[in-house]
């Protein structure tokens, strides 16, 4: 059987300092894989470390968003053939260690896309979510099941893994507002499987989040709105080739 072609996406706007851990810690993981960060119109030297530590690097013109960069990442990936995308972040929250294990639970074939979950192992993997993003996360666990019928326990996951239909669905159709909510529902629409597994998050190096608590509360009520307008929207159809 011929090995998967394998790309590490991480989109990345001003984390130069993060980045030299991350990406270390990426291939010592997975050796095997391609690394791409998008450098989504950074201020600081976060395309140049990006390339030090041996990523290729897609520098924005401007900063699109996390939406639009990570489309285009999956983009990429399907220009390129790859076989399976992994998104990570380049804060270095996600522990690389779950990379392997979000690539083994997508091998088994079941699912379309593997998501990476905090909370699968009562609590042991959340470093510490705050009580009104736990709220808001709550709130879109009960709609998203309401709309596809999928036990979704992290709606705001940003780590995953993607087979060949998964790259496709994303590189022609991805919601660039509300992200990882909204692709949950847009691969239901599809017509594609997804599944979780515990993963474990880590508390930012270098930083901080840009999300607050009047953000969590202002960004949980536009983000049901538009997993809303998005159910009333044609379900999307592929082109092109897988």
């Amino acid at each position: 059987m011929t090995p998967s072609r394998m790309l590490v996406i991480l989109p990345a706007l001003n984390e130069a300092k993060n980045l030299p851990n991350t990406l270390t810690n990426i291939h010592q993981s997975v050796p095997q894989a391609d690394i791409l960060v998008v450098n989504d119109g950074s201020t600081d030297d976060t395309g140049a470390v990006a390339a030090a530590y041996g990523a290729r690097v897609l520098n924005m013109p401007y900063n699109v968003g996390i939406g639009a960069g990570v489309q285009t990442a999956f983009q990429f990936a399907h220009q390129y053939d790859y076989d399976i995308v992994v998104r990570n972040d380049g804060d270095g929250q996600h522990a690389s260690e779950g990379i392997t294990r979000l690539v083994a639970a997508l091998q088994t074939g079941q699912y379309d896309v593997i998501v990476g979950s905090r909370f699968l192992r009562e609590g042991e993997g959340d470093y510490g979510t705050s009580p009104a993003r736990l709220i808001g996360i709550n709130i879109l666990r009960g709609l998203l099941r309401i709309l596809t019928g999928w036990p979704v326990t992290d709606p705001t996951s940003g780590f995953g893994a993607f087979n060949r239909q998964a790259i496709a669905l994303f590189a022609q159709h991805y919601p660039h507002d509300y992200p990882e909510p909204e692709s949950i529902l847009l691969l239901h629409r599809a017509g594609l499987t997804m599944g979780e597994t515990p993963i474990t998050m880590k508390p930012r190096e270098h930083g901080r989040s840009s999300i607050t608590t009047l953000r969590s509360i202002y960004y949980m009520i536009k983000v049901v709105l538009a997993l809303l307008i998005q159910r009333m929207r044609r379900d999307p159809v592929l082109q092109g080739k897988l």
